[in-house]
């Protein structure tokens, strides 16, 4: 039987590279975002295996539209195996006393409160399920342990969200719920173009950045998610190999 993962953010970028790379390994998949199209097109990019690829528009900021997309996973499914916790964004990039109250709170609705609803939603289902437990891989980033200059939201957010693993991992553990989380640097997407383009550094100087292929992450992400429910890779990190994070410039 085919193991059911839920990839949220799968419209586009990391999560859509995870999305497409689980289906390649014989996972259904349950694709999550806000645009219904850009869902589409990941499950049209799957090919072959998009019969296994469940389009669910959904946002994750909404406590009942989180509640219906768990509901769709267990009437469809039965399960739940794993949860790539993808969904984010960020803010302008604004010193700190210019960013609106506005801007804040729609990244820590998204990149916070947001998957916190997924994880809680995941967690009721694995709990319930037979056989019990499940995986939460959340999708931190190298942010979640060093700044880029005047990023306080996301930062802020992505902080948090070590703080969610860690409490997922030890309050879910008699459940056999294994919760890890991948910290990113620079996968080539389209978030990542103005890195490339050229990036304010800690410095004050603005510098190209490297990137790496968003397959090495996808392939990460299996990895972590194919693990047996008794080993867990709690953090990873994973980067383009030149990019400023240790030091950050």
């Amino acid at each position: 039987m085919n193991k059911v993962a839920l990839v949220t953010g799968a419209g586009s970028g990391i999560g859509r590279a995870v999305a497409l790379e689980l289906l390649a390994n014989d996972y259904s998949v349950v694709l999550c975002g806000r645009r219904a199209d850009a869902l589409e097109q990941t499950r049209s990019l799957a090919a072959e295996h998009s019969a296994r690829a469940l389009a669910v528009p959904t946002d994750v900021t909404d406590e009942h539209a989180v509640l219906a997309l768990f509901k769709t996973i267990a009437d469809t499914y039965g399960r739940l195996d794993v949860l790539f916790n993808n969904a984010g964004r960020g803010a302008p990039a604004v010193p700190i006393e210019d960013l609106s109250v506005a801007d804040w709170r729609a990244v820590v609705d998204v990149n916070l409160t947001g998957m916190f609803l997924c994880a809680q939603g995941a967690i009721r289902l694995m709990k319930s399920q037979q056989p019990q437990g499940g995986r939460i891989i959340n999708n931190g980033s190298i942010s979640a342990f060093a700044p880029r200059p005047f990023s306080i939201a996301y930062t802020a957010t992505k902080h948090a969200v070590t703080g969610l693993t860690k409490s997922i991992s030890l309050d879910c553990r008699p459940y056999g719920i294994a919760c890890g989380q991948i910290d990113i640097g620079n996968a080539a997407t389209d978030m990542t173009d103005r890195m490339a383009a050229g990036i304010l550094q800690a410095d004050g100087t603005t510098r190209s950045e490297p990137r790496m292929d968003v397959a090495h992450v996808a392939r990460a992400v299996h990895h972590m998610a194919q693990l047996p429910l008794d080993t867990n890779v709690q953090f990873m990190t994973i980067m383009a190999t030149n990019m400023p994070f240790v030091g950050r410039g």
